[in-house]
């Protein structure tokens, strides 16, 4: 079955946490620390700086309260982006999907929430992967009868995982950022970004290594968890290299947005060179599964009709996905 991409949005909060704001938190860690064992200078935050200054988030139930956004306000934002791009009203979407790493309540989904922030009356209901959440709808979608979908349905991955993370520990603080992907996705409208190659794996013995827990913070088994991001992620890029490559198109990689350290690794293992390995993790962190879309968002006009672009996700579950984003010239 075909599946097209209309259009990306993408959007990422004001406040910054750098590598200094972090040193002066005074947590054990600095500039040289942070990039040598992750290759991050900054992230973005939903939380006002002086709030994480204060409490450094210990108590995370007052967390969501004082967050300047919420998943409705950031998936209105990026959607509308991608609307745009996509050149459709919100009218004309059938059905939001979101997933996210950290929902904003249990209930309702936050694809609700998103979708009467943007005036969509249409079927809306989560689809939670984690950080492979965007990956996982599509893999859904690109499984299900084009005749019972509608024209356009649109996929928010909403992140705010700063509002979990416990500033007193330094390895998680170093890593998360927040931001917030929109996509428009079809069925039966071809658009010039044909998405192939739709793969999705779990190995549900390792549930247990990342966990965002209801009443605490975020935690994981941080080098099994890497080392598995980056087994899965050569696997499954060997792969989509295997089928995809061919003479007269450019393929380029993009991975999920962990750290730089375990993308320079694939790409070094996958023979990946700088040119065609594309990555936004140095600036915003690891914002969770608006990471990896992001990267194509950011660089929407950019991509021309020779360029095919493999995406690779991992995340809790575990779980481990990709596909492939070919850019044409129909639509």
């Amino acid at each position: 079955m075909s599946l097209y991409l209309h259009g990306l949005g993408h959007f990422a909060p004001e406040n910054e946490i750098t590598n200094q704001f972090l040193t002066d938190l005074d947590i054990g860690t600095n500039d040289q620390w942070i990039e040598e064992r992750v290759g991050i200078k900054s992230r973005r935050t939903v939380l006002p700086l002086d709030y994480i200054r204060e409490t450094k988030n210990v108590d995370h139930r007052f967390a969501l309260e004082a967050a300047l956004y919420t998943h409705a306000d950031t998936g209105k934002l990026a959607a509308e982006m991608a609307l745009a791009r996509a050149g459709i009203a919100a009218s004309d979407v059938g059905m939001v999907i979101a997933g996210s790493c950290y929902p904003d309540n249990m209930s309702p989904a936050d694809a609700c929430e998103i979708a009467a922030a943007i005036g969509v009356e249409a079927p809306s209901f989560d689809m939670n992967s984690a950080c492979t959440s965007y990956h996982l709808a599509l893999h859904m979608l690109s499984m299900m009868r084009p005749e019972a979908l509608p024209e356009f349905i649109l996929l928010v991955t909403p992140e705010s995982l700063t509002t979990a993370v416990n500033y007193t520990d330094r390895s998680g603080a170093v890593l998360w950022g927040d931001e917030t992907t929109a996509a428009v996705v079809s069925t039966k409208v071809a658009s010039r970004i044909e998405i192939l190659g739709n793969s999705l794996e779990s190995s549900p013995a390792g549930w247990d290594k990342v966990v965002v827990p209801h009443f605490g913070h975020f935690w994981q088994e941080g080098r099994t968890v890497q080392m598995f991001a980056i087994k899965k992620t050569v696997r499954v890029l060997k792969n989509l290299q295997n089928e995809f490559t061919e003479p007269d198109r450019d393929l380029h990689f993009v991975g999920h947005q962990a750290n730089l350290t375990m993308l320079k690794a694939v790409c070094s293992r996958c023979d990946i060179d700088d040119e065609h390995h594309h990555h936004k993790v140095v600036d915003f962190g690891n914002t969770g599964a608006a990471g990896a879309p992001s990267v194509i968002s950011r660089r929407w006009d950019e991509w021309g009709d020779r360029d095919d672009v493999a995406i690779v996700g991992v995340g809790a579950g575990l779980t481990w996905s990709g596909h492939v984003l070919r850019f044409g010239t129909t639509g």
